[in-house]
């Protein structure tokens, strides 16, 4: 093993140590117990390891590496520098919300895929949830120093929060908990301690927490007037910092702002376009109107919603051995967001497949107020989730057996959904719609994505306030009312993740440009995707360097 090949393992044992639940779901160690510490002291010694291991891979000279290796060196330098400077911004202090970024929503969301095929793996789970009240114990500490220190949460996404927590104590037979099952020889015990433990632990855990957001933390937050972390002590270098690690470039927030509102500019051309054959207009108002209030264009009932987007991935299956020339084996299957999560969920989103087979790459589609969701995006959105996007990524490069395991199961937002985005045009050039609607589907969602750039700088570096943001989105993207306020909520959460996809995609169409370029008749868009797969998730720069040597015969 190489020097750098070895730091990449340190590295990842410390972000697995760090957060022992993602080993487990990913299907690589069981063994690692409890939900991770989440107290100031615990990220002190984690920061500490992190900066160790970044100095002494700073310290390797890149000429002197192999290809592989100097990658590996950016991609361990890439990692320790966005958990530092994500450590400095302190979100675990102001993150509530019901989204699962946040303590109580992310455990109700991936405790329930956790396996317990074996004694050990049931061992684990009950181990976890008897260590939920010091994780929340420690989550409360945290927004407390928040408070303190006036780096407070958001007042209806703590109230949100709340009404999330409600929901859940208030159906227990309906407890996402509850779902891992056991083998037959193990169900009589893990049944029972299982059930004493949400009885007696787990829900009287939750129930505390929700009064402490209650009582301590809601009484501070910030009202919806002033939702951007701009206005929080060291707010506006803080997002800077979020910004340079979710696009994993130097971009400003100004900059970005501006692409998105040129990007938004753009698409009404291909509205037009489109717009024109479908429904006979040319008027992007006119346009947007019919997407909004078709009623032919919601779904009738929940299970319409999923066996559309499980035929259009299966149809993208088909076709993918024309466009890749390596096709991950790993199953997939669709699946609804939990009842109780919904209401603050995304429309959709992906859990790549456990590395051990336990458990499929899962598409977890929103049907909260189904009727009110539209049809005419849920292709591109299953294309983007699924295949050919995140699957395929994600179960790729589980697959790539000559990389350090770091490389195999880390990520970079841009670089993943950047790929996401990505392949919804993709889907276009594969003939994968089935009709316009559906590329006016497509359109809508990059409507999302670049009206992202503007909303989440808006807020965050410029000051908007939660109706500025919801009042764009509404103007410029064809989004129903229901999906405008989630959305907004969810760039106010998570500051700077919703600018990587768009920064992803450009940077994707870019370096795929030069590709064709630099190769013309020789360019192979199978050799292409492979190679953008085949190195797992890299910041941007590494992304173009490792195209750049393909396309020049260098690789």
């Amino acid at each position: 093993m190489t020097e750098v090949a070895q730091l990449a393992d340190e590295l990842l044992e410390v972000q697995f140590d760090a957060d022992p639940l993602w080993p487990a779901l990913l299907g690589v160690d069981m063994t690692r117990p409890g939900l991770g510490d989440m107290s100031e002291e615990a990220e002190r010694r984690t920061a500490d390891r992190m900066r160790d291991i970044l100095d002494r891979a700073s310290a390797l000279e890149p000429a002197e590496l192999a290809a592989d290796d100097r990658t590996t060196r950016d991609v361990v330098i890439a990692h320790a520098r966005a958990a530092l400077d994500e450590f400095g911004v302190g979100l675990a202090e102001l993150t509530v919300t019901d989204l699962f970024v946040a303590p109580a929503a992310q455990l109700l969301s991936l405790l329930p895929m956790h396996s317990v095929g074996d004694e050990t793996a049931m061992r684990a789970y009950l181990d976890r949830l008897a260590a939920v009240p010091d994780h929340f114990e420690q989550a409360l500490d945290r927004h407390r120093a928040g408070v303190r220190a006036g780096r407070t949460p958001v007042k209806h996404l703590v109230e949100a929060a709340i009404a999330h927590l409600d929901r859940y104590l208030s159906e227990s037979e309906a407890d996402p908990l509850l779902q891992p099952q056991a083998p037959a020889s193990l169900a009589e015990e893990f049944d029972a301690v299982r059930a004493s433990l949400l009885t007696e632990v787990v829900r009287p855990a939750f129930a505390t927490y929700r009064d402490g957001l209650a009582h301590e933390i809601a009484p501070h937050a910030r009202s919806s007037d002033r939702p951007g972390l701009c206005w929080l002590p060291g707010g506006e270098d803080a997002y800077r910092t979020l910004a340079r690690v979710h696009t994993t470039t130097t971009r400003s927030p100004a900059e970005l702002h501006d692409t998105g509102r040129a990007l938004i500019d753009e698409l009404a051309g291909e509205y037009t376009e489109v717009g024109a054959r479908v429904f006979g207009t040319r008027a992007l108002d006119e346009i947007f109107d019919r997407l909004r209030t078709d009623p032919e264009l919601r779904w009738s009932s929940a299970d319409e919603l999923l066996d559309d987007a499980r035929e259009a991935i299966g149809r993208a299956e088909r076709e993918a051995p024309r466009w890749f020339g390596s096709i991950p084996p790993q199953p997939w299957v669709v699946d609804e967001i939990p009842a109780a999560a919904a209401p603050g969920a995304p429309a959709a989103y992906y859990m790549q497949p456990a590395t051990d087979g336990s458990r499929p790459g899962t598409y977890f589609a929103n049907t909260y107020k189904v009727t009110e969701r539209f049809k005419h995006t849920s292709e591109a959105t299953a294309f983007h989730e699924v295949i050919p996007g995140h699957h395929f990524q994600l179960s790729t490069a589980q697959l790539l057996e000559h990389l350090p395991l770091l490389r195999k199961l880390g990520g970079f937002t841009a670089y993943i959904e950047g790929w996401g985005l990505y392949t919804e045009r993709l889907a276009r050039e594969m003939d994968l719609y089935s009709d316009d609607v559906a590329v006016l589907g497509m359109l809508a969602n990059d409507s999302m994505r670049a009206g992202r750039l503007v909303v989440d700088t808006g807020l965050h570096a410029k000051g908007w306030s939660r109706q500025q943001a919801v009042d764009y989105l509404a103007a410029n993207t064809p989004m129903p009312k229901v999906e405008v306020e989630s959305e907004v909520d969810r760039y106010i959460a998570y500051p700077g993740q919703a600018l990587s996809y768009m920064v992803g995609r450009l940077e994707i169409q870019r370096v795929r440009a030069m590709a064709e370029r630099s190769l013309g008749a020789d360019f192979d868009v199978r050799e292409f995707h492979d190679h953008v797969l085949g190195c797992g998730a890299v910041p941007l720069a590494v992304l173009e360097r490792v195209i750049g040597s393909w396309a020049s015969g260098e690789a």
